[in-house]
């Protein structure tokens, strides 16, 4: 497990079909501007897991600065997602164990994720990477994203 970097950008593009298939994809030139913007953000990062040059897992670590809890930041971990051939093999579970662990390295006193998934085996494999089930979520969102 690693920390991406620009030229892992086509690779983590193809991956990231594996996530939301039918989601329009980042166009490669926005690609390149979304990534340095996001490393910009002290602590944050995308994480891969590869098998040779193919990208298998990630997600990605943003770590928040915080004016509570004694001024300890917190993490939030999105994009969580497995190359479809490569699920059950605990790649998933090792790249959160690593975002997990450069967000306590970040000083973070809490790591959240959710997800929109209520299939019982994404919530046991949650729960089998360490996180619980402890919050209620909320959200909200502007109108969907539908593929170009």
């Amino acid at each position: 497990m690693r920390a991406a970097d620009r030229t892992d950008l086509p690779r983590l593009l193809d991956l990231y079909d594996h996530l939301h298939p039918d989601d329009a994809r980042c166009p490669p030139g926005d690609a390149v501007a979304v990534f340095d913007r996001l490393l910009r953000c002290e602590g944050s990062a995308v994480l891969v897991g590869a098998i040779g040059d193919a990208l298998v897992t990630t997600c990605t670590l943003v770590v928040i600065p915080n004016l509570t809890r004694g001024a300890k930041a917190y993490a939030l971990i999105e994009n969580v997602v497995t190359h479809a051939d490569h699920r059950g093999a605990g790649f998933g579970r090792a790249v959160l164990r690593a975002a997990v662990e450069r967000a306590w390295d970040a000083g973070c006193y809490k790591v959240m994720l959710m997800t929109g998934s209520t299939k019982p085996s994404t919530l046991a494999f949650y729960e089998a990477a360490g996180f619980e089930q402890s919050k209620t979520g909320f959200q909200v969102r502007r109108a969907a994203i539908r593929p170009a």
